[in-house]
């Protein structure tokens, strides 16, 4: 049975909670871009992203050569979102992205913040060693 297929994969969310709107934003942008479909992922990014992260991530890309939502060059197997923590109107959740299948998978984690009064997520980095 497929992975997804599982009795324990119940998935739920709610439109009021900044973090389901991060999971939303990462499992649709995953989609976007491993399905190859340019357009989504720029609409997607225009929804849920705010301007200035939008025009930030753009001068890292071009720096970079990589996608700066994903950190990567190439589009991750699995990615998970937790809660991290909270204050001065912002929520900040951890990424996990999961590079290939099997032992040998990597993983890198992104710290994101959402501005809690538009729900928007308004910056993506390179999680802090040992978060």
């Amino acid at each position: 049975m497929p992975d997804d297929q599982t009795n324990d994969a119940v998935r739920s969310g709610g439109p009021d909670s900044a973090v389901d709107r991060v999971a939303d934003f990462y499992g649709a942008y995953i989609d976007a871009v491993d399905d190859g479909t340019d357009d989504l992922g720029q609409e997607l990014r225009a929804h849920y992203l705010t301007e200035d992260l939008r025009q930030r991530l753009a001068a890292w890309e071009e720096a970079n050569h990589a996608d700066g939502v994903l950190r990567a060059q190439d589009v991750p197997t699995h990615w998970e979102v937790r809660y991290h923590d909270s204050g001065a109107g912002h929520l900040f959740t951890t990424v996990t992205l999961t590079w290939g299948t099997g032992p040998d998978a990597g993983h890198t984690q992104l710290a994101v913040q959402s501005d809690l009064s538009t729900k928007l997520i308004s910056d993506i980095e390179d999680a802090p060693t040992g978060s």
